[in-house]
This record gives structure tokens, sequence and C-alpha cells, in this order.
């Protein structure tokens, strides 16, 4: 009689190791079976990324000598670069890019995209398929078509230009040349990023529109007010993604060179600047070194926009 209960007392508690083994057991499995799927990723990202990385810092650390061959240089490719004139002069270009093409170019995007979510643009589907099929054009098929655009001898601008007695536009001369290529970038990117903030529009509840619309806002009021501060996490990432292209521009001022070496030099941009560093001139290590300097400018100015978003969220958080 007395010994009944203790014998059911003892039951469970052998029982809960047995349950808890069991459960551990299944999660190594299903960790062993996460891990095989994201290993093809790891080698890829390794492979394809880290490795070059790593081997890239390697040589930017030597300088090529004709006596001595290869020597151990410590940072000296990188003191070179800072005071390179043409590298500075291709940073100094792309940062005035950067400042006159993104706001343009993101700000026609914003646009689009308000328009597009407010139905106010008959057949939207039309049109969004329109602004965003540049982006699906090759950026060498683009540049290849805005530079017979801007031909100053055979160019369709130029001809109706001098029919109308406009004289002959330039498009391709030294003082023209950045300008052009920022329309040119424009063109491919504007539904690129128009897509992404209309997704963002497309995922904000309705019961803000319900509240905003008793409060008797318009479609202005609307957009401004709720609309703007419910994506700017994807405006965000639009900028950073344009502050990214904007300093590895390679394929427009590469095939532009072609058509106007006199504008288009070979330091233009800085990515198109390590190319030719790399393979025309045959200076790997200070190539490798313009290009790490090229990823840190990038990587600061990222976080130097973020770090101005975060502190401009938490003064409107205070001040709410």
């Amino acid at each position: 009689m007395s010994t009944a209960p203790a014998l059911d007392d003892e039951r469970p508690s052998a029982a809960a190791p047995r349950k808890k083994r069991r459960t551990s057991a299944n999660q190594r499995k299903l960790n062993r079976a996460a891990y095989l799927f994201i290993l093809p990723f790891f080698v890829i990202f390794t492979t394809m990324l880290v490795i070059p990385l790593v081997y890239a810092g390697y040589l930017s650390l030597f300088e090529s000598k004709l006596i001595g061959g290869e020597t151990f240089a410590w940072f000296a490719n990188y003191a070179r670069a800072v005071q390179d004139p043409d590298f500075l002069a291709g940073l100094g270009r792309m940062a005035l890019f950067l400042v006159i093409q993104v706001p343009i170019m993101l700000g026609l995007s914003l646009f689009l995209a308000l328009a597009l979510d407010s139905g106010r643009a008959r057949g939207s589907r039309s049109v969004r398929l329109l602004v965003f099929m540049p982006y699906a054009v090759p950026a060498v098929v683009a540049t290849l078509m805005w530079g017979y655009l801007y031909g100053p001898d055979f160019g369709p601008i130029a001809q109706i230009a001098r029919s109308v007695g406009f004289g002959t536009p330039d498009f391709l001369s030294p003082e023209n040349i950045l300008g052009s290529m920022m329309n040119i970038v424009s063109w491919e990117f504007i539904g690129y990023n128009m897509i992404i903030m209309y997704a963002a529009l497309r995922s904000i509840p309705s019961e803000l529109y319900e509240a905003a619309e008793i409060d008797g806002a318009g479609q202005i009021r609307t957009a401004w007010s709720v609309k703007i501060p419910a994506i700017r996490p994807a405006i965000l990432l639009t900028v950073i993604f344009s502050i990214i292209g904007t300093f590895q521009l390679f394929n427009e001022p590469s095939l532009l060179n072609a058509i106007a070496p006199d504008a288009i030099t070979n330091s233009f941009t800085p990515n198109y600047y390590a190319y030719n560093l790399a393979f025309i001139n045959q200076e790997l290590n200070y190539a490798a070194a313009i290009a790490f300097l090229l990823g840190i400018v990038i990587a600061i100015t990222s976080y130097v926009v973020q770090l101005n978003e975060q502190r401009r969220e938490r003064k409107e958080r205070s001040g709410a």
C-alpha cells in the first residue's frame, strides 16, 4: 500500500530525461539538415568573395619592382593612393555624381511609385512595365544606345537640333560627359528603384489610410504624412544601393571611352581606374590597394547615411 505512490512518482521522473534526449536528438538532426542546405551558399560565398578579397588584400601589401621583384611594402600602396591626383579626381567626380544624380533619380522613382499607388495613373500595369523595362536592358546595350543618340555627327538628337536651328549640341564633350552619364544611369535605374518603393507602398496597412481619410487628409497630404514615412526603410535601401552603384561605375565610362576618348580618361571613375591599372598598366598591387580604399569609402559613406537616418528617427521619437 505504501509503495504504490512512490512507484507512481518515479515513472514521470524517468520518462522526462528520455523525452529531453529525444527532443535534443531531433533538434540536432534539424540543425544538421539546416547546415547542409546553407552549405552550398557558404562554399560559393567563400570561394568567390572571401578568398579573392583576402588575396587582394595580400597583393596590396606588396610592390613589384624591376630590380628585386615582389617586395613587401606594408602600406606604401595605400599612401601612394591617397596622394594620387587621378584617384582623388575620380572620387571627387563620383561624389558630384552622387550629390546630383542620386536625388534626381530617387525623387523621380518616388514620384512614379506614389502615382501608381494612388491609382491616378491610367493603365498602371503597363506604366509599371514601361518604367521598369530599361532596367532589363543590359548596361552595355544601354550605354551603346545612348552613345549613338548623343553622337554629334550622326546622332538623332544633334540632327534634330541642327534642323530647328539650335546648333550642334555636344553631349560627349568633357564639360557635358558627366551629365550625359547621369542621364544614362537614371534611365537604367529609375524603374528598379520605383519597384522597390512601390512594393513597400503596397504593404502599408489600410488602417493608416482610413485614419488619414477620417482626418480629412487629401492625396498629397496622405502621401507626405503617411506613405513616405512608412516606406522610409525602403527609401534608405535605395539610397544605399545608389551609393554603392555610384562608386562602382564601370560599364558606362569604359564604353563611352571609345566614343569620347578626350572626355573619358583612364581614371574617370575609381573602379575604371583600378581596372586600367591592373589590366593595362599591369600594376596589380597598386590596383588592389585602390580597390580596397574604394571599398572603405563606400562603407564609410553608407554608414554615415544610415547613422544620420537613425539619429533622425531618434529625434522624431523623442519629439513625439
